[in-house]
């Protein structure tokens, strides 16, 4: 079990049960090593666009995306696609 504090509330254990802090320090330390070592990774703007684009999708992006691909697959179902269309809004036997 984690430590707590005055107020009874548990903390986690190692690095998440720290002093918010501490960790900062830590984490400080860790990239600032990093850097001097050459292996610290700096984000270009594709990468950033490619990450924000990724967490997007994740956040709500595949949400919209799934009504996307349901919609199609009614319209297909119903005729009502861009095929229906053309066909006056009934879709041919196959």
């Amino acid at each position: 079990m984690g430590s707590t504090n005055e107020k009874g509330e548990s903390r986690g254990r190692g690095f998440a049960g720290m002093d918010p802090e501490r960790q900062r320090q830590i984490s400080s330390q860790g990239g600032k090593a990093a850097h001097q070592k050459g292996t610290a990774h700096e984000f270009d703007s594709e990468e950033a666009r490619e990450a924000g684009r990724k967490g997007g999708m994740v956040s709500g992006g595949r949400r919209r995306l799934r009504e996307r691909e349901q919609q199609a697959e009614r319209e297909k179902v119903e005729g009502t696609g861009a095929e229906g269309e053309a066909a006056g809004g009934h879709a041919e036997p196959a």
